[in-house]
């Protein structure tokens, strides 16, 4: 195609396939057409190109592709600036999560490293890591954030695999060393490289189905959690209460899963850490105990006090969860001796680009509002009755979710179910067991693959994924048992459990009755409003 031929088009998109520019152009092309002979047809449309830049994630990061396709639609008239500003000042704290808090933990990394480092070589059970990896990624994901947590995973990965490849290399642990070099291996050494890569693979693995345990069951664990207690009016201990019917019995055959994999050896686990790699382990961290300096020391006592801070802070609910963020920037750093704008500046580098996707998403959801694209699917779900409608509220979350991204999905239906609620079409305790099964859908069939969770993308595209050949085909392998396992025990949980646990928990006082005048019905009767005024201009 002559556009792609000069400097301009080549440009386009950088280094993403020629194949993948054409269609994002292609898109941009007929979209105006189709939108002026059919605006619902058009509005569908674009969710479909932009579910395909989700999907196509690792070809070139959706921020571009689909910051395009939501630039077209405001200016073709699909939704309007208004309803976008809209949508994203009601995700403000969501924004101030992800801005704040993820850049707080990087101030902690310190002590998350030398924890998770302690583990690894003082633990020669296979079996008993994989649990601790798992329970332990999920407790992190639970009070922090399941990108932040799997991010401190990698990293750790990457300085072991280092570590190894460095002595199998026949250098010393102070020598310079380029680990993406497998021709410095000694051939001796070659097997045990392929083991270790298995072994970390593994590890890895149910670290990142960790933080999607740990991750759903509040509101700090991922993303859309907190949009989702927002729209409700729920804080961090009646988000957990309300959760905990679903989450426990998931968590609980999460573990059972990891115990299954690595006894069975089966879907690539099982494979134990070459005895060798782990004496050339407990020796480096012997080594890194002895250059400790006191000031080194100091960090970690201040931020395992900023840690402790930080739960106690999230589980009062003493203010919003990015503010909490922020004060964690401040105390960690302040006692901590970094002072200079540079060091500050690198602990943002990891949430500003999601933090911007975010965004994207939230035009995508004007659109989605202003061409009121889901009011079929809601009124087929809503006129379902009981325990039906709750179920197949979570199986068409689960599967969408799989398929694209949870944020984005929980979003939309979040959104639709409060619309529901401030037209009188449900009550609020109806509202309340669907933002559990949408929480719940949208949480845990999205380990399903990368592209329906945030950690999991962020992992298969880090600098470790390469080191340890996890491909995206390996890890749709990888998680295959677990999305078997609990996407069934959350399906059971919805049907069974989820509402006659929710109503002894009303009359334990665990969890109050919300009337209809609740914080989410009054915040989107605002928004509803003023969508329709968008609409019209």
């Amino acid at each position: 195609m002559l556009f792609f031929s000069n400097p301009y088009g080549r440009n386009f998109l950088g280094h993403a396939p020629e194949w993948y520019k054409l269609s994002i152009f292609a898109f941009l092309l007929i979209n105006p057409f189709i939108f002026y002979a059919d605006p619902y047809l058009a509005g569908w449309v674009l969710i479909a190109e932009f579910i395909f830049t989700l999907v196509m994630a690792l070809k070139c990061y959706p921020l571009q592709p689909g910051g395009l396709l939501a630039i077209e639609a405001v200016f073709i008239g699909m939704t309007s600036a208004e309803s976008v500003f809209h949508e994203i000042q009601g995700a403000i704290e969501v924004i101030l999560l992800l801005i704040f808090m993820v850049a707080g933990i990087f101030f902690m990394k310190d002590l998350l490293l030398f924890i998770f480092t302690k583990i690894l070589v003082k633990v020669r059970s296979k079996l008993a890591l994989s649990l601790l990896f798992s329970v332990i990624a999920a407790f992190l994901s639970a009070f922090l954030d399941a990108l932040t947590v799997i991010a401190v995973v990698i990293a750790i990965g990457v300085g072991f695999y280092s570590i190894y490849h460095k002595v199998a290399s026949g250098k010393d642990f102070h020598h310079e060393h380029d680990h993406l070099d497998d021709d410095q291996v000694d051939n001796l050494n070659r097997e045990d490289l392929d083991q270790f890569r298995a072994f970390f693979r593994s590890l890895m693995m149910h670290a990142a189905v960790g933080t999607a345990l740990g991750g759903v069951m509040t509101l700090v664990g991922e993303p859309q959690n907190i949009i989702i207690a927002t729209k409700s009016g729920w804080d961090f201990i009646e988000f957990f209460m309300r959760m905990l019917p679903v989450t426990a019995p998931v968590f609980v055959v999460g573990l059972l899963t990891v115990i299954a994999v690595e006894t069975t050896r089966t879907f690539g686990y099982g494979t134990k850490l070459p005895e060798k790699v782990f004496h050339i382990l407990v020796d480096y961290d012997a080594y890194e105990d002895e250059k400790r300096t006191p000031d080194e020391n100091a960090a970690l006592v201040v931020q395992a006090l900023v840690g402790i801070w930080l739960i106690v802070a999230l589980s009062m609910h003493l203010a919003a969860v990015g503010l909490i963020g922020l004060t964690v920037i401040v105390l960690a750093t302040s006692f901590s001796g970094i002072i200079d704008e540079h060091s500050i500046g690198k602990a943002f580098q990891e949430a500003l680009p999601f933090t911007a996707l975010l965004a994207v998403f939230f035009a995508i959801v004007a659109v989605i509002h202003d061409q009121a694209l889901f009011q079929p699917v809601t009124d087929y779900v809503l006129a379902m009755d009981g325990t039906n409608q709750v179920t197949a509220l979570y199986l068409a979350n689960g599967l969408l979710s799989a398929m694209s991204d949870n944020v984005f999905v929980a979003t939309i239906y979040i959104n639709e179910i409060v619309k529901a609620l401030a037209d009188g079409t449900i009550d609020r305790d109806t509202y309340d067991l669907l933002a559990v099964a949408i929480n719940t859908g949208t949480n845990i069939p999205s380990v399903a693959t990368p592209n329906g969770q945030a950690a999991f993308l962020f992992l298969l595209t880090s600098a470790l994924a390469p080191l340890i050949r996890l491909s995206y085909g390996r890890m749709v392998i990888m998680a295959f048992p677990y999305t078997v396992t609990m996407t069934l025990t959350g399906l059971v949980a919805v049907y069974f459990w989820l509402a006659p646990l929710t109503d002894k928990m009303y009359e334990a006082g665990l969890i109050t009755h919300h009337t209809v005048s609740a914080q989410a019905t009054e915040g989107e009767g605002k928004g509803e409003g003023g969508g329709e005024e968008r609409a019209g201009h």
